[in-house]
C-alpha cells in the first residue's frame, strides 16, 4: 500500500517561510514525487516535481521561490517556500506516480497517490 503524509503547513505573514515534508512508504528514487495545491474554488494544481533522476519542475508561479528535494534514505521529498505570498494560500498535498515525471506541466490525474493535504496560509 502506497502511503503519502504531508506535514509542515501552517499560517505566516507574507514573505516569510515555509518547509513542507512528505514521507511516503515508496522508494523515492523510483517514484516521481509532487506536490500540488488547491485553493477554495479553484482547480487543482502542479506546483512542482522533482523525479527518480532527481530532475525538477516548477510553476511559473512559484519558480524562484519554491525549492524541492528529496532524502532517498528517509524517503521523504520536501516543497521549500521561500518569499511565500498571499496567492500561495491553499492545500498542499502531495502525490506520486511510478516512474518518471510528467515531461510536461503535472496535472493531478497523471498521479495516483495522494496525501490527505497541509494547510498552507499566508497573510498580506
Amino acid at each position: 500500500q502506497v502511503q503519502l503524509m504531508e506535514s509542515g503547513g501552517g499560517s505566516v505573514q507574507a514573505g516569510e517561510t515555509l518547509r513542507l515534508s512528505c514521507v511516503v512508504s515508496v522508494n523515492v528514487n523510483v517514484y516521481c514525487m509532487g506536490w500540488f495545491r488547491q485553493a477554495p474554488g479553484k482547480e487543482r494544481e502542479g506546483v512542482s516535481t522533482i523525479s527518480p533522476d532527481g530532475s525538477t519542475y516548477y510553476a511559473d508561479s512559484v519558480k524562484g521561490r519554491f525549492t524541492i528535494s528529496k532524502d532517498s534514505a528517509k524517503n521523504t521529498h520536501y516543497l521549500q517556500m521561500n518569499s511565500l505570498k498571499p496567492e500561495d494560500t491553499a492545500t498542499y498535498f502531495c502525490a506520486a506516480r511510478f516512474g518518471r515525471c510528467p515531461t510536461l506541466a503535472p496535472v493531478p490525474v497523471q498521479f495516483t497517490h495522494w496525501g490527505q493535504g497541509t494547510q498552507v496560509t499566508v497573510s498580506s
